[in-house]
């Protein structure tokens, strides 16, 4: 009997595991994608300000391509960039919150990773 609790612990701690290592790669993979907008919008801004203030250019919202000049699209790539940014570091946080969360847990729970 003591040793099927010990194998019912042993995959309770094996799904623990899982759960934080998933989660640590969702919150890595909106981090990816976060960090790519970002440079994108990095990239717009870069070659849009050389531009002249009443120059017609595109902008997709909501998946419909409007028409603009430089001058409306600007600020408002500047706010959604400094946006992203805040997101990020959010992320970042959260990142590092849960890796030290499931450091913790292994330690407490004496877990040693064979493979990662």
């Amino acid at each position: 009997m003591a040793q099927q609790v010990s194998v019912k612990r042993q995959q309770e701690l094996q799904v623990q595991y899982t759960n934080y290592k998933n989660n640590l790669q969702q919150i890595a993979q909106k981090i990816g994608d976060v960090e790519q907008e970002t440079e994108e919008h990095k990239l717009v801004l870069e070659t849009l300000e050389p531009l002249p203030q009443d120059r017609k250019c595109f902008r997709m919202i909501n998946g419909v391509l409007v028409e603009r000049t430089v001058k409306d699209v600007v600020p408002a790539l500047k706010t959604n960039s400094e946006g992203l940014k805040k997101v990020l570091d959010d992320l970042l946080k959260q990142y590092k919150t849960r890796q030290e969360e499931m450091e913790k847990w292994k330690k407490k729970n004496n877990i040693q990773v064979v493979q990662q």
